[in-house]
């Protein structure tokens, strides 16, 4: 079992649905946790460390964000925060008569055992900023990323499509396969 530190239910469901194709429960706490500022590695280390030495158990948390190219990775660390005030439209606004739509999901997995060094996993998918809003599925950014190769944006794509190879799916693939080889000495 693995203990999954987040606020977040649509986290929870895209992560259970990826644990499950592996035949691992997942056990899911909505454990505050500071969020000092620095990088998604540096969040995800600190989370993890406080929330294992906290619940005295092997957990994992995640944090991720989405880095756009023309606005020097804005929002990238300040993901969540920019989508609680600002929203889609105001990255919209944003990118008006911006070329360059380049853009990147990436998602950190930390994971730490109580009284050890936490251990971090990155995942990441390219797409574009799209010149609107697309689809009701998922959530925060989802509509504005376009996937060239599937045609559709984030939210247009169920958490099944989505999870076959979103930034999170991507870390969380990273952890589970570290985990399964590392299990006996955890």
């Amino acid at each position: 079992m693995i203990t999954f530190i987040t606020g977040n239910q649509h986290k929870v469901e895209e992560a259970e649905e990826i644990f499950n194709k592996f035949n691992i429960e997942l056990e899911h706490i909505d454990l505050g946790y500071d969020e000092l500022q620095g990088t998604l590695e540096d969040v995800a280390k600190a989370g993890a460390k406080y929330a294992a030495s906290k619940l005295e158990k092997s957990v994992i948390v995640e944090d991720a964000g989405l880095f756009i190219k023309a606005l020097n990775g804005f929002p990238g660390t300040y993901s969540s925060y920019i989508q609680e005030t600002l929203g889609n439209q105001g990255i919209l606004k944003l990118m008006e008569n911006v070329d360059d739509r380049e853009a990147e999901f990436r998602s950190v997995i930390g994971y730490c055992a109580p009284n050890s060094e936490p251990k971090i996993f990155l995942g990441r998918v390219k797409g574009q900023i799209a010149l609107e809003e697309k689809g009701n599925l998922g959530f925060a950014f989802d509509p504005l990323f376009y996937v060239e190769e599937e045609g559709k944006t984030f939210g247009e794509l169920t958490t099944e499509e989505k999870n076959q190879f979103s930034h999170r799916r991507n870390s969380l693939n990273s952890f589970i396969n570290w985990y399964i080889e590392n299990k006996d000495i955890q």
